[in-house]
């Protein structure tokens, strides 16, 4: 495998990097878009995801009917993701077959249809993926949570969207929305596997370099506002099992207290995976599984961590054992934060910390999908150097930095707490 990669911008804006890795006769094409929950308003709510959906209903050259086939006929996968910040697709080829992914990202980028047909009949999906959603009670609460903890930010709302705005967006919001964000200097295309450079970067400036560059889009510059004290709430639905999620600040990626608030997740709660694809690593190291799950306060207790552009959360998941309080397991919580705000970390259990996180950062970082994953990611809150530096930025962090990362951040006064009351206790649901 290689570390080398060429990073080059097309004159219409295009980012593309590559990078060979002739370990198996695979590449895989991942094709990024600046536009994610973020750049949404009241009203138009859950365009970008539904916008995602809209580019999988074909083009005049690569209709919906053929689309699927054509890929897994050629042995290949592919899919795509939105969140916060972005709008990914992929495709991950045998080698001599990537050419049809080019071509596809290259075709969608510019002539997607959006019959009103189509239109309509997604409108009907999104919103039963959305009412699906509603039945989950860590989504009901998890909605509410982030809706307190963001009353300016546009974090403020579900990937997924409002249902109001489901229901009322219409075909041109989502084509004006299609028509804004899609254009080659809001994109980055990062591609990995088993190729010769120089013939994929004239290939790709072949089939994207006459698309024209658009103007650049506008962004949301609505900063939130500091919290002046905590924020609890409750959340009544169906089940019988009781929740609580606390939301606490987290930087932005690109801030330096990233790394040791990783390293702090890691070390309270078991490491969070920043990559869609990483394998799990158990948490029954972590103290909170000690102070919860294993003196039966809660079922499982699981931290998340994201990297985002703008300052997001950090939230703290536990699933509260049945015959528990949930006020019970809340206190033996605050205790544990309290005792890393209070007592010094040992060196050993730092190491162990990182040593976690750094192995569930690897787990997640060793296939060629994988790999260009990372490329196109990184570049959508900070750049490829940012993955690149990731364990030595880990490695760098010292007791002293997760003890005062554990007081700034993990302060009452700046949280959302929120319960999940089953109504249903007792009953079978």
């Amino acid at each position: 495998m290689t570390d080398q990669l060429t990073k080059t911008t097309l004159s219409n804006g295009l980012q593309v990097l590559l990078k060979e890795i002739h370990t198996a006769p695979l590449i895989s094409c991942w094709l990024w878009y600046r536009v994610g929950s973020r750049d949404e308003v009241p009203g138009r709510t859950g365009v970008s995801h539904w916008v995602e959906h809209m580019q999988f209903k074909g083009t005049p050259q690569f209709p919906a009917s053929v689309l699927d086939k054509a890929i897994s006929r050629e042995g290949g996968v592919w899919n795509a993701f939105t969140y916060l910040d972005w709008t990914t697709y992929f495709e991950t080829m045998p080698a001599d077959k990537i050419d049809l992914s080019l071509r596809l990202e290259a075709d969608r980028m510019v002539n997607s249809a959006f019959d009103p047909d189509e239109v309509a009949s997604e409108r009907t999906v999104v919103i039963s993926e959305r009412e699906g959603n509603e039945n989950e009670p860590l989504f009901r609460l998890g909605e509410v949570v982030q809706a307190a903890a963001f009353r300016v930010h546009s974090y403020h709302h579900k990937v997924i969207g409002d249902l109001a705005d489901l229901h009322a967006m219409s075909r041109d919001d989502l084509y004006n929305h299609y028509r804004t964000y899609y254009v080659p200097n809001n994109a980055v295309m990062a591609v990995a596997g088993d190729f010769e450079t120089e013939a994929m970067l004239a290939r790709i400036q072949e089939l994207y370099g006459p698309i024209p560059a658009g103007a650049d889009p506008a962004r949301l510059a609505r900063p939130e506002p500091d919290q002046r004290g905590e924020i609890r709430l409750s959340v009544e639905g169906p089940g019988e099992t009781t929740y609580v999620q606390l939301a606490y600040r987290f930087p932005a990626a690109t801030a330096p207290d990233f790394f040791p608030l990783t390293v702090l997740d890691s070390l309270m709660a078991g490491p969070s995976s920043l990559n869609m694809f990483g394998g799990g690593i158990s948490n029954k190291t972590s103290r909170l599984y000690r102070a919860l799950v294993e003196k039966e306060l809660a079922v499982s207790v699981h931290g998340g961590a994201q990297a985002t552009i703008d300052p997001y959360l950090y939230t703290i998941t536990m699933t509260i054992h049945p015959q528990r309080k949930a006020e019970d397991a809340l206190t033996a919580l605050d205790d544990e934060i309290k005792r890393v705000q209070d007592e010094p970390v040992s060196p050993d259990e730092v190491a162990r910390a990182v040593k976690q996180a750094r192995a569930l950062f690897a787990y997640g970082s060793e296939s060629v999908t994988n790999q260009a994953f990372w490329m196109g990611y990184a570049e959508m809150f900070a750049d490829y150097d940012w993955f690149l530096t990731y364990l030595e930025k880990l490695a760098e962090v010292t007791p002293a930095d997760v003890q005062r990362v554990a007081q700034q951040y993990l302060r009452p006064q700046s949280r959302v707490v929120g319960t999940y009351i089953p109504t249903n206790t007792g009953e079978a649901s």
